[in-house]
């Protein structure tokens, strides 16, 4: 089978690629990679604790790799630290990594121009599919997410720290992916078929974060078109039990 690493975000889709990679016979996962900020030692994007990435490593059964970046850091001094993060991943003989990304075209291509500067293949497994028919199968399949970020332009408090269920489907507006694929939420998940133990954890408290956008700033997860470069942000913080 092919050496593969993931890039795990902590999310829903990233759980429910994972999933659908494990179960094929072609790739052998034995590493989870994820941006972390070092500052705040929080998932980017997400604002989830560490402790809580380190809990879902635990319990998927993989290695977890952290990429560590400054709160305040360049688009120079990123690809800086990625290239080096590459040049260990290509000395340990990886040829293939997955991403859970679904239709964001200019994002694909520019993983893939970077990845193929070092001879690695992206794979995507959830690729062009339905969002909402992605979520619906995430949910049937039994995992168990909970939202810790969404975007406040497009969702209010009451959609942070909420159980994906059927009805937070139903409740989203209109203008929104039902699985937050233009940044509009983002998740952790806490349970599910390829999870040995489901974790646990309480809900803290809810707080909204604004930002200031800088000429060189570069989400290098989720920034693709205007609505992801709002710059304010509902976070719910979870906590370890």
């Amino acid at each position: 089978m092919k050496k593969t690493y993931f890039n795990w975000s902590s999310g829903k889709d990233s759980a429910l690629a994972l999933y659908k990679i494990q179960q094929e016979n072609h790739y052998n996962v034995d590493l989870l990679i994820t941006n972390v900020n070092q500052d705040f030692e929080r998932v980017s994007m997400h604002g989830l604790h560490e402790s809580l990435l380190d809990k879902q490593s635990e319990s998927l059964g993989l290695p977890l790799q952290k990429n560590k970046f400054p709160a305040e850091v360049t688009m120079e001094m990123y690809s800086t630290i990625m290239q080096q993060k590459m040049e260990s991943l290509i000395s340990q003989k990886y040829t293939h990594c997955v991403f859970g990304d679904i239709f964001l075209e200019d994002l694909k291509k520019y993983r893939e121009t970077k990845l193929a500067e070092v001879g690695v293949q992206g794979i995507f497994p959830l690729w062009k599919m339905d969002t909402k028919r992605v979520l619906q199968e995430f949910l049937a399949l039994g995992f168990k997410a909970i939202t810790v970020c969404v975007n406040a332009k497009l969702l209010g408090k009451e959609f942070v720290g909420r159980i994906i269920d059927e009805e937070f489907i139903n409740d989203l507006p209109d203008n929104v992916d039902p699985c937050g694929e233009n940044g509009e939420f983002h998740t952790f998940v806490f349970d599910g078929p390829n999870f040995t133990f489901p974790i646990d954890f309480k809900i803290g408290e809810k707080v909204l974060k604004s930002y200031t956008l800088h000429d060189d700033d570069d989400d290098n997860c989720h920034q693709t078109n205007d609505v992801n470069y709002d710059t304010s942000f509902w976070y719910c913080d979870l906590q370890l039990n």
